[in-house]
């Protein structure tokens, strides 16, 4: 597997987390792969052949090949059907908003064609352009002329929500929402509502995938053997509340996350963070 990631422009850094590309030569016997939650909006192109999403048991739909990934709580399954070449761009939590007029929680824990959002010939035209550009720089350069082009003025990030979510990640996901205010239940439900309009998922929600992914990266690097001293480093309540979490988010275990055959592209993903 070829993955890499790559920065976006800076008038965009504050919306997009980076553009990545994944490259895997064809196989003979192709494998699922189980892709779980990391808190983010991707838009993706398909570049190479097409890949199926498992939606239950052997039950599968074809991805489109330009489309928006909303948020996701719980993991799924996703398999090639020969040689994967693929093309993306992952917003921050509050970033994809910015760019459509749809509720983002429109979008949650499924696939969008672009066409949906953007109206079928200005899709058209731009998922063309991306398959017939040569390489990854001339991509971005077509995708970060896109989006700027969706902003009318300065991005309009609204300020608790992402004052909120800055929260999450300096605290690693263990920021109790009702702290921030103080048990004023009003502006609580006004911070959900507004989560679910320019994110997609809840508060609560984010701060699980947050916590989540800083006990995956632990795991990941083996900076400890002891399960204990994940949870505690991750702020879980003990070890039977970490490895529940855990099976949540990846369908498995953590001792059995790394020995797992069906983790690989979400370990690769997670190991280039």
């Amino acid at each position: 597997m070829n993955y890499r990631t790559f920065p976006p422009h800076p008038d965009l850094k504050a919306l997009v987390k980076c553009y990545w590309t994944l490259e895997v030569p064809a196989e003979k016997e192709t494998k699922k792969q189980r892709i779980i939650p990391d808190g983010c909006i991707e838009m993706a192109f398909i570049l190479g052949d097409d890949i199926k999403r498992y939606t239950s048991g052997a039950d599968f739909i074809l991805q489109p090949r330009a489309m928006v990934l909303g948020q996701t709580i719980a993991p799924f399954y996703i398999e090639p059907t020969g040689y994967v070449n693929s093309f993306a761009i992952r917003f921050y939590p509050y970033g994809f908003a910015n760019f459509v007029s749809v509720p983002v929680k429109n979008l949650a824990n499924k696939e969008t064609p672009l066409s949906s959002l953007f109206g079928k010939t200005v899709s058209e035209e731009l998922e063309q352009k991306i398959v017939q550009a040569t390489n990854t720089v001339e991509r971005i350069a077509i995708i970060e002329k896109f989006l700027l082009s969706r902003l009318t003025g300065e991005a309009t990030i609204d300020r608790i929500v992402k004052t909120t979510v800055d929260m999450l990640f300096s605290e690693g996901g263990s920021l109790a929402i009702k702290t921030i205010f103080k048990g004023d239940l009003s502006k609580r439900r006004q911070l959900e509502r507004k989560f679910l309009k320019h994110i997609g998922i809840s508060p609560k929600q984010l701060g699980k995938v947050i916590r989540l992914q800083a006990a995956l990266k632990m795991v990941i690097r083996q900076q400890s053997g002891s399960l204990t001293k994940i949870a505690y480093e991750s702020d879980y309540y003990d070890q039977a509340h970490f490895i529940k979490d855990f099976k949540e988010f990846t369908g498995t275990n953590p001792k059995d996350f790394l020995k797992d055959a069906e983790m690989a592209l979400s370990s690769l993903f997670y190991a280039k963070e």
